[in-house]
């Protein structure tokens, strides 16, 4: 009897629930017509009444790019004339000279022409002033307007005038033809102590290609002890790249991660295709905050896989997947549809943009509420908040003299002046800052112009009001203040000293950057990583490695 009432009652819930699902759609489509309709008769009545003429490109850009912000940040809307910004995600290409443009004080300087490009081959130099792009004067012009100027169909010219800072004649004109320039997804690759190491920056469609090619050459030294993947600020790209990075290291067919939407019936699973090209190699990647999205898919099914060690800090957290619909009249939006899932059946994302706060803010997941899942090994892994490495590293925090010496571009400009006098240098992993490189720097920094973060000198300040307020000051309270602000006072000559370690290392990059371009800087930079050390000291013992990772 019982059975039969519960064979009743189960297509009776069934029935209910479709009832509700169904309601519940009918409410919510009818609510986005009502919205439509409001919204439609608003910019008529607008259109015919309001006192001046309204920009509507402008402002229904504004209207999408708010309705938008109520989802991710990574569900955007391209108008027809920004479609190229996708394209150069995803394939790294474009027309133009191929250089990086930095802005300062409201004008155009050149901050890097990539290694072989039109800009480099041109002449263009790094703190090259920009000044004029053909007849068009942008000498007060910001870094979007010189871009647009500045790209263009690959074969055509273009004049570029610039004023270049410490040479004698310092307004040089260049005619520099464009061409289709692509950004390399991979900017480093070498064998360091029987370590092969590749840093990718990116995740393009040509990235499985230079890997593979990359992973070619490793093999054929019959010496090698490991290889390291670094993907330190990688901000990801495209899945299917990802999924082929790791198919260099597993068995053809092993799920590396797997994407479901709002309808769980719409899963895809992503198996590696081909034969691995290093399946025993001992491996290791090293990750950071700037480490994201398909970086995570790579490094994370790595992890869960007991295929590699993670080395270095806790990466971003981006576990959504977007894809591009196309719009009406050329216009584009790639939106977020789905969230991955690695082999362990964890999702890393860091954010969940459903729950918000009050005033529309979103919170990283805390610690507390992730979820324990195990990897292939059965070693314990967790959800929510990004992938966390295996081995810690401290990466240590930048002084405030160093990071304003780096954000207020006085590394950049001593190495453009030092650049103009020394014609050459030696390779970029025996380049050193010398005794007298580091006090002809000290030399090039005006202490009337150094804008120190003045934090102890500010917080003395309040001390004093603070004591005057509450009845605390008096001669022996003030000799005592003095004597401290005293202690407390920035001495830059000395400061420069204390910090010569640190700043060097950003010194040493930016100079040897000049004359090597990318691929010199990270050889520069290798010298003195601690995440590469550590990961030659696990990679070459068995017994560390199996300690981190499990015996495979």
């Amino acid at each position: 009897m019982k059975r039969n009432t519960l064979l009743h009652i189960f297509p009776a819930i069934a029935v209910l629930a479709i009832g509700l699902t169904l309601s519940a759609q009918k409410s919510h489509d009818a609510s986005l017509a009502r919205n439509l309709n409001n919204f439609n008769s608003i910019v008529k009545q607008v259109e015919l009444y309001y006192v001046d003429t309204i920009d509507t490109d402008k402002s229904f850009k504004a209207a999408i790019e708010a309705f938008l912000s109520s989802t991710d940040p990574y569900t955007e809307y391209f108008s027809a004339d920004d479609q190229e910004k996708l394209q150069k995600m995803t394939t790294g290409e474009y027309g133009g000279i191929g250089s990086y443009i930095m802005q300062r004080d409201g004008a155009s300087f050149i901050s890097q022409p990539m290694e072989g490009s039109p800009a480099a081959k041109g002449g263009l130099r790094p703190g090259d002033h920009i000044i004029k792009v053909d007849t068009t004067d942008v000498e007060k012009k910001g870094s979007d307007f010189v871009t647009k100027l500045l790209k263009g169909v690959p074969g055509t010219p273009v004049r570029v005038t610039v004023k270049r800072p410490y040479v004698a004649d310092s307004i040089l004109t260049m005619e520099i033809v464009r061409a289709k320039v692509q950004e390399p997804s991979m900017s480093y690759d070498t064998i360091i102590n029987n370590i092969g190491y590749l840093r990718l920056t990116s995740f393009i469609d040509k990235t499985p290609a230079e890997v593979r090619r990359v992973l070619e050459k490793f093999k054929e030294d019959k010496d090698l002890k490991g290889v390291v993947i670094d993907l330190r600020g990688n901000g990801g790209g495209l899945v299917e790249s990802a999924v082929e990075l790791v198919g260099c290291f597993v068995p053809k067919g092993t799920e590396v991660v797997r994407t479901i939407g709002r309808d769980a019936l719409q899963e895809k699973i992503y198996k590696t295709t081909r034969k691995p090209i290093l399946p025993d190699t001992p491996l290791a990647v090293l990750i950071d905050g700037g480490s994201a999205s398909s970086s995570e898919i790579a490094a994370g099914s790595l992890q869960d896989l007991d295929r590699a060690v993670l080395i270095g800090s806790r990466s971003f957290g981006k576990g959504l997947v977007q894809t591009p619909v196309q719009l009406p009249y050329g216009g584009l939006l790639k939106v977020t549809v789905a969230k991955y899932y690695l082999p362990s059946g964890r999702l890393i994302q860091a954010v969940d943009y459903s729950h918000r706060n009050p005033d529309g803010s979103v919170a990283r997941v805390p610690d507390s509420l992730t979820n324990v899942y195990r990897t292939a090994n059965g070693r314990e892994v967790r959800d929510g908040g990004g992938l966390r490495p295996d081995t810690t590293v401290d990466w240590g925090k930048i002084n405030r003299l160093v990071y304003n010496i780096v954000a207020d571009n006085w590394a950049f400009d001593y190495a453009t002046k030092f650049t103009a006098e020394h014609p050459q240098i030696s390779q970029a992993k025996d380049f050193e800052i010398t005794d007298s490189i580091y006090a002809d720097f000290k030399k090039f920094i005006d202490p009337k112009k150094f804008k120190y973060d003045k934090v102890c000198e500010e917080m003395m300040k309040q001390l004093r009001t603070t004591a005057e307020t509450e009845g605390y000051m008096n001669d022996e309270t003030k000799a005592q203040i003095d004597k401290l602000a005293e202690l407390l006072t920035h001495d830059l000559n000395q400061d420069l000293d204390t910090h010569r370690q640190e700043i060097t290392e950003y010194l040493g990059s930016e100079i040897v950057g000049r004359y090597y371009y990318d691929k010199g800087k990270v050889a520069y930079e290798l010298k003195t990583d601690k995440a590469l050390k550590l990961a030659e000291e696990i990679l070459k013992d068995k017994n560390k490695l199996d300690a981190v990772i499990g015996s495979r």
